[in-house]
């Protein structure tokens, strides 16, 4: 009985360690815009900033440099962008196949509600920007205002503290997810040049070798990490970008532990039944080392305990600090550094700053909502637990805080070195930072406004016990909204 009454608290308990994780993230990446956007914008020390950045990058064994790309040493801002986010999509393809398999995403029926949301604020965005943009030299741009940027709007719901439903943290969670997906088939359809096929066929090769090492049950992180390096460098320098191998090696790494989970436990048991009872209170007072008996038995368990957790879930574990708390706040602080000195301020509300900015802050939330409200209508899926169609507008805004991935698709779409380029890819970055900071401020009040403004919810754990009642129609979800 105690089992089963703890159970469904597992599932919420993981999704809120990975909420708080982005949420933290979100800070600091609002932080190093803040840097970039002040440093870049001071005389003294931008030309600093600016030059820093086109600085070339080796590591070099002979002849022989790692950071090349078509013969060519990669500058700082190219290895961040080529490289270092390389990690961050290869982050994404392991949350990706975790939410596949035992997450949000791994229920048709559970995870139907967001995705149609995600397709929603994809399709209407582009849609919005093409009609802004059509038969203009930055018509191309149509993908940037597609994408969630998931670190930032869980950092706005974090604002608002357990006010939030955890259902509605999990729906923007997912939400951004399926974002990300629709991102990562972009980058790899529309963002490849001349494709040098040898060295795609290299890289295919390995990744059936990942692939392989899967199915045989190895487990060494060093295999898939040394292997996927090497993938990534014949992606870089293939055609196809390099963000795409962080993602398809991503998929290759197993889910599967080393030790099941029964033997687990047993060992568990068994090291433990060396300490006895009636020896806790000596223990408990006794300061000495320990002794080698029960160094053995202590270290029996943590073997196991690593061995318990699986390639991919510690891979996502260890990551998570490095990529939200440095990978992606460095890509914001060498990207969002717009001079705005000299500019026009009209120019923020014409050309592609306002396609942007239309489709960030109203695109978004329109094609969010819309689509998740004729997926309620129809229905095909039930609402968020304790949400109602107040709320859902009002996390549908915070949709529109497209900063990471946007920046990437828009860095990428106007990569040009010539002036037009260069001035599309400015104003793109502050249509990117000003449609994400209006949806972000304009989705903060709504939700203060709408959600409730004392005492914490029920415990949404708790209600993971009749979930499966809740979900068999929508007619509950209907009283639930009208209760709320």
């Amino acid at each position: 009985m105690h089992q089963e009454e703890t159970a469904p608290h597992a599932p919420f308990y993981a999704a809120r360690q990975a909420i708080r994780r982005h949420a933290t993230g979100g800070n600091v990446l609002i932080f190093a815009t803040v840097m970039a956007l002040v440093i870049a914008n001071i005389p003294a020390i931008n030309g600093y900033y600016f030059n820093f950045w086109e600085q070339e990058m080796r590591l070099q064994l002979g002849d022989f440099n790692l950071f090349s790309h078509a013969g060519h040493p990669m500058t700082v801002l190219e290895f961040i962008n080529d490289a270092l986010m390389a990690i961050f999509f290869f982050s994404i393809g392991l949350e990706i196949k975790r939410e596949v398999l035992v997450g949000e995403l791994s229920s048709f029926k559970q995870a139907l509600l967001p995705i149609m949301g995600a397709i929603g604020g994809m399709l209407v965005p582009v849609g919005i920007y093409y009609l802004l943009s059509a038969g203009t030299p930055y018509s191309g741009g149509a993908a940037i205002p597609m994408a969630t940027d998931i670190a930032f709007s869980l950092g706005v719901l974090a604002m608002l503290g357990s006010r939030v439903p955890l259902s509605l943290k999990i729906f923007l969670t997912t939400l951004a997810v399926v974002d990300d997906i629709g991102g990562i088939i972009v980058i790899a359809t529309c963002y490849s040049t001349h494709i040098e096929f040898m060295l795609l066929i290299y890289a295919v090769v390995l990744l059936g070798v990942l692939m392989l090492g899967s199915a045989m049950h190895i487990k060494s992180q060093i295999f898939y990490l040394g292997i996927g390096g090497v993938v990534w460098f014949l992606f870089l320098n293939s055609g196809v970008h390099p963000t795409i191998a962080g993602v398809l090696v991503a998929f290759c790494v197993p889910a599967s532990p080393v030790l099941p989970t029964r033997n687990y436990i047993k060992t568990i048991r068994r090291s433990i039944a060396h300490f006895k009872q009636e020896d806790d209170e000596r223990l408990g007072a006794d300061r000495n080392i320990l002794s080698k008996e029960q160094m053995n038995w202590l270290k029996e368990i943590e073997s196991a305990s690593d061995k318990v957790i699986s390639p991919l879930q510690e891979l996502e574990d260890n990551l998570h600090p490095v990529v939200n708390n440095f990978i992606v706040p460095l890509f914001a602080f060498a990207n969002a550094g717009i001079l705005l000195l000299g500019l026009d301020p009209a120019s923020v509300v014409e050309g592609i700053s306002l396609a942007i900015i239309c489709g960030l802050f109203i695109g978004k939330f329109l094609g969010i909502l819309l689509f998740s409200w004729l997926t309620v209508k129809l229905h095909l899926a039930p609402m968020p637990q304790h949400a109602n169609w107040k709320m859902m507008a009002s996390v549908a805004m915070l949709g529109g805080i497209g900063f990471t991935v946007s920046l990437f698709i828009a860095t990428l779409t106007f990569s040009g070195s010539d002036t037009a380029s260069i001035d599309m890819l400015n104003h793109a970055k502050l249509g990117i930072v000003a449609g994400s900071l209006l949806s972000g401020i304009v989705g903060f009040f709504m939700l203060k406004h709408t959600l409730p403004k004392h005492g914490e919810l029920p415990d949404e754990g708790a209600d993971a016990e009749n979930e499966s009642e809740h979900n068999a129609g929508c007619a509950c979800c209907a009283a639930a909204d009208k209760n709320d």
